[in-house]
């Protein structure tokens, strides 16, 4: 849920990368920093573990009208996705307002994927959350390889659901749909605010410029 400071009037919004090891999770956060306006963003901080980092960072979204009068900014977590770390990743998603799940489009990462996948949605159920009641952003990265998947058959292994997911397909390594993906998940988890605390409104879109430096 978001966290309001009617002190300094904002609010913020909390965005976890989930994903398996090496899926690009990183990479994602690593590109959305460099893009950002550097004059509203914080520093991207990192923390090892054995085989995976975990990074955060925020930015001020200034086109981003939540709340009249409040500004909005945008907590950007990445979790290890290894299961030896599962107690980080629930630590990580609790009270997170929407999650980007990243997938090795890889052909031979996808018993990997569906794992991490299936751990997602446990770690969201302990915390009293789940994949139908957050907002979910599916990001099909590595397609620039040469053993990717098929797009139809990562559809059917990971949306194939009565609303499916809005999904991208990536190269985080250059930044393809990077911000695409940022973009649609932040629209999401602000649709859902405004859903929430005024159904009457209509919802307004995150325009694009706003991410972008």
């Amino acid at each position: 849920m978001p966290s309001i400071n009617h002190d300094d009037h904002t609010i913020s919004f909390k965005i976890v990368y989930c994903g398996t090891p090496l899926s690009g999770k990183t990479a994602n956060l690593q590109q959305i920093h460099t893009k950002l306006d550097p004059t509203g963003c914080s520093d991207l901080v990192s923390l090892s573990t054995a085989q995976d980092r975990t990074l955060f960072f925020d930015f001020l979204a200034v086109e981003a009208d939540a709340l009249p009068g409040y500004k909005t900014t945008f907590h950007l977590y990445t979790v290890p996705g290894q299961v030896t770390y599962n107690a980080t990743l629930q630590l990580v998603l609790r009270q997170a307002d929407g999650v980007v799940f990243v997938a090795d489009s890889q052909m031979d990462r996808q018993r990997d994927n569906l794992q991490s996948l299936q751990s997602l949605e446990a770690n969201l159920r302990m915390n009293g959350s789940s994949l139908d009641r957050l907002p979910i952003v599916l990001q099909y990265n590595k397609r620039d390889l040469p053993n990717a998947a098929p797009v139809e058959y990562l559809e059917y292994l990971f949306n194939n659901r009565p609303t499916p997911f809005l999904s991208f397909e990536s190269d985080a390594r250059t930044g393809r749909n990077v911000l695409a993906t940022l973009n649609a998940i932040s629209q999401a988890v602000l649709h859902q605010f405004r859903l929430r605390t005024a159904p009457e409104n209509a919802p307004n879109e995150l325009p694009t410029h706003a991410l972008a430096a």
